[in-house]
């Protein structure tokens, strides 16, 4: 269970997160809203990349107290917008760098990375270069890389995008199962109502800084605040 109590975060005089809470309890849960809403700087918050006043906190632990090296030795891990691949190093190679800081045998870390990549699809693609992958195969050594070495958290930053309906889909569904693989919770950001509809049971939804809407996905994106907010649609007003 990971718990935000509070978050607040200033750039100077812009508050981009304002007093921001939620207990997020589900396997695989979504946060959502228009741009500049807050959604990446909440993300970066728990990553240890922006400090913040407030708290969050996931099986005891208070990850505020944490480095954000010491976040990753913990269990925390995280996809970017934007896949970070080394194009010099092979699939295998890729996903075997997150596990440079753990202890334990070589064989050990070679079987978890194996599983992995049979998990998300590139057994067959493990001695393929970076440069030589198409981007549904960059986003899916991303997401091997995000489940080797026992994840506690792993997040999610737009992992759709530019990816096609078919692709997306594909993601969705392997993205809803690594929670039974690893017994990592997920946190996704992303655009794509559709997929976070799909694959997310509870949803968080910013606006401007602050929390708008938390709960249950369908319920939360029946809000007319959400639609207000976010789906474009005038608030209807009682």
């Amino acid at each position: 269970m990971l718990e935000i109590s509070d978050a607040t975060v200033r750039f100077g005089g812009v508050v981009a997160l304002d007093h921001v809470s939620a207990t997020f309890s589900q396997p695989v849960s979504g946060i959502i809203g228009p741009n500049g809403a807050g959604k990446t700087t909440l993300m970066n918050v728990i990553s240890g990349f922006v400090s913040a006043k407030g708290q969050v906190r996931m099986e005891g632990q208070d990850l505020m107290r944490l480095a954000p090296h010491r976040r990753a030795h913990w269990g925390l891990r995280r996809s970017f917008q934007k896949e970070e691949i080394a194009n010099d190093l092979t699939v295998s190679e890729n996903v075997m760098v997150q596990l440079d800081f753990r202890l334990g045998k070589a064989g050990a870390k070679q079987d978890d990375v194996a599983r992995m990549l049979n998990f998300v699809g590139l057994a067959d693609r493990a001695d393929k270069s970076g440069d030589a992958l198409n981007s549904f195969e960059r986003r899916l050594t991303d997401v091997a890389k995000c489940m080797v070495g026992d994840p506690k958290l792993i997040m999610f930053d737009e992992p759709g995008g530019g990816l096609s309906v078919d692709e997306t889909r594909h993601l969705g569904a392997l993205i809803k199962s690594i929670h039974a693989e690893t017994g990592a919770q997920i946190l996704v950001i992303d655009h794509d109502v559709e997929l976070i509809s799909d694959i997310c049971t509870e949803t968080l939804v910013l606006d401007f800084g602050r929390r708008i809407a938390f709960g249950p996905t369908p319920e939360v994106l029946a809000d007319p605040k959400v639609k207000a907010a976010y789906l474009g649609t005038e608030e209807i007003k009682p």
